[in-house]
């Protein structure tokens, strides 16, 4: 394992996947993960996430921002001590999709983006195994009802992959824009998805 994420870092989760590997859910540190991050949201692929254009310097300022809030949480995604994605939860009534749907006790905001493909090229069932391990997180680790996810409408590939994942599509919203000194978001329209954990995890 590098020395960048570990040992100053305790994961607050780990998952082992039967024919997939170990998953290691770790707090995000702005500042040691910017390279990392930087290079994923620069991406073209990554164009959702609305990172494009920024410096290394500005996602490590941006991820600092975020580290201060006590409703919205980063966090690097190990596969056997390599980076494979980066997971962000929130609370929803927190945050502008609240204004979108009706927010019930319990609700988990998530928003999760893949490490590239790399030199392996596809990975058939990678992603699922990977969306799994975050959903025990999220649901059984973070002891919450239900997940929503909120995927700008045209990234086709992102809404497929939640729906396959068991999620119940939801409405296609508008979420507002956001223009704070510390944040500015664009108007989105997102497709709502959402996960109940008896769904996930039945009985």
């Amino acid at each position: 394992m590098s020395d960048t994420y570990a040992p100053t870092r305790e994961p607050v989760h780990e998952q082992t996947v039967d024919g997939f590997g170990t998953v290691r859910v770790l707090p995000l540190d702005a500042h040691a993960d910017a390279g990392t991050v930087h290079a994923w949201v620069s991406e073209e692929r990554a164009s959702f996430w609305g990172m494009n254009g920024l410096t290394k310097d500005q996602v490590a300022e941006t991820y600092a921002h975020l580290a201060t809030l006590d409703t919205h949480h980063a966090y690097l995604v190990l596969k056997d001590d390599e980076p494979a994605a980066l997971l962000q939860t929130y609370e929803p009534a927190a945050d502008r999709v609240g204004e979108c749907y009706p927010v019930r006790p319990g609700d988990i905001g998530v928003h999760l983006l893949l490490a590239p493909a790399g030199r392996t090229g596809a990975r058939p069932g990678w992603s699922a195994a990977l969306l799994s391990a975050v959903t025990s997180y999220v649901l059984l680790g973070l002891d919450r009802g239900r997940i929503v996810v909120d995927p700008d409408v045209r990234n086709e590939r992102a809404v497929a992959r939640f729906l396959r994942q068991g999620f119940t599509p939801g409405p296609v919203v508008v979420l507002p824009e956001i223009d704070l000194p510390d944040v500015y978001l664009p108007e989105k329209h997102a497709r709502l998805a959402f996960l109940d954990r008896e769904v996930a995890f039945p009985a």
